[in-house]
This record gives structure tokens, C-alpha cells and sequence, in this order.
């Protein structure tokens, strides 16, 4: 049975599903003045969204989503984690169950999610989106099926239609400098109205961890520079060759995801004996990876204060936590979680280092753990100049923080020892 996305109640041949009154046009607005700010200011305005992991490969492919799977959880390990919660198996989350019995194994958990952002989420998605007004659940899930699918049929519901639809006027990807760019190249050359560009994220640069791997990294990096990488020297030439290449596609962001910042700060001779022992496979230690990674954040800092750009530091997650799912599924599938680091004192000493050698970028400052709110907000005070109004920004909301409590203690934080007006403002960091 296909039923039309009209916003009209849905029912399929064995349950009946009550309509949902909970998503309305004042959803959480609960004063006038907060009802004046969106519907007359913040509703009509597009959408400037400078941090997100959309793929460039679908939108610059203007990729059309076969179904509601593909368009909502093929990726969405916010998704999982809730699923996995639970008590749903994994191969309903990432294994090889059909798009249709994940969705459903999703269906049965949305009941469950009350109080968690995904239930708000969820419904607001699928009425803004969809025009569904019915409340998600194993019941409603078929019929909410074909409407949703019935709707993404329609032409104008490709990536481009949706950007295009919902007044998307940059969007920021994050990518990894041996990337080759070339969706972005391609993405550059469309008459796609939405303005797409890359940040450059050099992280897999720094991880001596694992040799083997860093070492296969470094020559992939090295052909994307178009340059052998047999030295320090070549390192921070093929360096700027990317970040240059960057630059001339409209990116104009770098990107850090960090445990903490590092700071262990020695000569550039130092750096070049550690790279040069890494690259013949010979063991490194501790701390020869933060002399190591302390480097190479100096120069991409350096060359972002050259360019104009901003560094935007995501600081404080403890990532991978489940080692046997991590060798079985990789990084970012939802087995993360806050850390609990000392931020204040490394986070200082790199800042004051770029800002003693006059090479101090814009920079985004962004926690984990609410309990860095006030140190973060207050560090961003200590290093700005006169330059431009909020040189140093403490970021909205990160990850286990971008849910309505976590985007009121930033809100509060930065009003109260900072300057809530030249707030840069929020982002979606979505993956879908």
C-alpha cells in the first residue's frame, strides 16, 4: 500500500495510529519573545552551516535515496548506539539485514528514545521533511514507510532539490588532506546554488601509534601533494602544497578532532629525527608522538593565520572505547564517549605559543564534557586582539553536548564571562 506524504493521519490494515499533536509550529518555543525571535528573525533565514560530515561524493553525484534507510540511518551511529541500547542486534544496525528490517528494528527503538534528542528528532524530521504527523512506532512503521519513500521519489528530492529546497547556502564537509578533492573540483564547476567546500582535517597525519598504518597514510598523502615524502622537510612542503589546494577550492577551515590539545613544544630537529625514525618502522615513544603532533598543529596553525582561515578544535572525546567492535567496524560507529582530560594548561601554552610568534589563526574552541564549559569560555578571552570581534570563539555544543541541555550551558557560559553577540552559532556536524 502507498499512501501520499500529505500530513494526513496514517493508518495501516492492522493497527490504527493515533495523529501526533506534539510537533507544532511553536515545538518548544515556549514564550512570546522566543515565538517572535524564530517565526519573524531566525525561521526565513538560510542555512549557513560551516561543520558537517556530509559525503561530498553524494552531493556532487546529486544522489537520490532509494528509501527512508538510505536517506536516515545508513550512517547515523546516534542511531545505533540508541538500537544497540535497545537490546537491538547489530546486524540491524551495520550488518546485512534488509534497509526495510532496519528501519523497523529503528521503529520499535523510537518509542524508547523518549526524553533523548532522536525522538525529537525523529518527528521533526519527518514533518518537516515528509509532512508525516504520525508518531513513529512498529505499528505506524509501514505506512510511514511508503510515505516517506513515495516522497523521495518525487525529482525534486535528490541532495541538490533538498539543499536547494531548504535554503542551504554553504555547506562546510570535513576532509582529509590526501583526499583528491575531486568531488569538491566537481562540485566547484556545477551550477549547484549551494556554495560546497572542503576543511581540512590532518589528523591521521599525527597517529604514530600504529606505523604501519601511518606509513601507508604518509605515502598516500605524499601522491596527493604530487611529491615523494622521504623527509620532515618534504612533510611540511607536501603540507602546504594541500593545504594550498585546500584553499583554492574555498575551503577555509581547518579541523581537530583531539583528545587534548598537544603542547609539548621542541626544535624543528627534533621533529624531523622522530619522522624520520617513523618512517623506517622503528618504534617511537609517547612522547616522541606529542613532540611529533605538537609540530605539525604549529604549522597547520601557521598556515591557517597565512591564509585567513579558522581553527576549529574539537576537543575532549574518548574514542573507540569498545576494542572489539572497533576491529570489527572501524571508527565512528558509535562507541564513543566524553573523556576526561586537563584541557586548561596544554590548551593555553599552544594557543600562547601561535600567539607569542604572531601567527594566532581564528579559532573555534569546542568540549566534550560540559565541565570544561566555563575553562573553555574563558580561555577564548584571554587570546583575543582587537582583530576582529570574537577572534577566539568558545563553539556551540559538540556531539554528547548538541541536545537542548548541553546548547544552554554553552549559551550560558559564554553570556556570562564572555560576549553572546559575536557568537559564531551553531552547526549540524551531521552525517546525513
Amino acid at each position: 500500500m502507498n499512501h501520499a506524504a500529505t500530513g494526513r493521519s496514517i493508518t495501516n490494515d492492522k493497527r490504527p495510529v493515533s495523529k501526533m499533536t506534539f510537533i507544532h509550529d511553536n515545538f518548544l518555543l515556549k514564550t512570546a519573545m522566543a515565538r517572535r525571535l524564530y517565526h519573524e528573525v531566525a525561521k526565513e533565514q538560510p542555512i549557513i552551516d560551516y561543520h558537517c560530515h556530509l559525503p561530498p561524493a553524494d552531493i556532487a553525484a546529486n544522489r537520490r535515496f532509494n528509501n527512508l534507510f538510505e536517506a536516515w540511518l545508513e550512517g547515523d551511529h546516534y542511531k545505533w548506539r540508541a538500537m544497540r541500547a535497545h537490546g537491538i542486534d547489530e546486524r540491524y544496525c551495520t550488518g546485512d539485514a534488509e534497509p526495510y528490517d532496519k528501519f523497523l528494528a529503528w521503529a520499535r527503538t523510537v518509542p524508547a528514545t523518549l526524553r533523548n534528542p532522536l525522538y525529537h528528532w525523529t518527528h521533526l524530521e519527518l514533518k518537516r521533511y515528509f509532512g508525516i504527523e504520525e508518531l513513529l512506532n512498529e505499528g505506524s512503521a509501514p505506512a510511514i514507510w511508503d510515505a516517506a519513500n513515495a516522497c523521495l521519489a518525487d525529482p525534486s528530492r535528490s541532495v541538490h532539490g533538498i539543499l536547494q529546497e531548504y535554503r542551504v547556502r554553504v555547506v562546510g564537509t570535513t576532509d582529509d588532506p590526501a583526499d583528491d578533492l575531486v568531488h569538491h573540483r566537481s562540485l566547484a564547476e556545477s551550477d549547484l546554488s549551494t556554495l560546497v567546500v572542503p576543511s581540512f582535517r590532518p589528523d591521521k597525519l599525527m597517529k604514530l601509534d600504529d606505523l604501519e598504518s601511518w606509513n601507508s597514510y604518509v605515502n598516500r598523502f605524499g601522491a596527493a601533494a604530487e611529491t615523494d615524502v622521504s623527509s620532515y622537510s618534504d612533510l611540511v612542503e607536501a603540507f602546504g602544497r594541500r593545504h594550498d589546494a585546500f584553499h583554492a577550492l574555498g575551503c577555509r577551515l581547518s579541523d581537530h578532532g583531539l583528545s587534548t590539545v598537544y603542547a609539548r613544544f621542541e626544535s624543528e630537529a627534533k621533529a624531523a629525527e622522530i619522522f624520520a625514525r617513523a618512517r623506517k618502522g622503528e618504534s617511537v615513544s609517547g612522547e616522541d608522538q606529542e613532540v611529533f603532533a605538537t609540530a605539525i598543529m604549529l604549522l597547520a596553525g601557521r598556515l591557517n593565520a597565512e591564509k585567513g582561515w579558522v581553527m576549529q578544535l574539537h576537543l575532549g572525546a574518548l574514542r573507540n572505547t569498545n576494542s572489539r567492535m572497533f576491529k570489527q567496524l572501524g571508527p565512528d560507529t558509535g562507541f564513543d564517549a566524553i573523556g576526561d582530560w586537563l584541557h586548561a594548561g596544554p590548551l593555553t601554552r599552544f594557543l600562547d605559543r601561535l600567539d607569542c610568534d604572531h601567527r594566532l589563526p581564528k579559532v573555534i574552541l569546542y568540549n566534550t564534557n560540559p565541565k570544561d564549559n566555563y575553562i573553555f569560555a574563558s580561555m577564548a578571552g584571554n587570546f583575543q586582539d582587537g582583530s576582529v570581534p570574537g577572534k577566539v570563539q568558545f563553539g556551540s555544543g559538540w556531539w554528547f553536548l548538541d541536545q537542548r541541555d548541553g546548547m544552554r550551558w554553552q549559551i550560558n557560559a559564554l553570556s556570562n564571562i564572555g560576549l553572546l553577540r559575536h557568537f559564531v552559532g551553531m552547526l549540524t556536524d551531521s552525517r546525513s
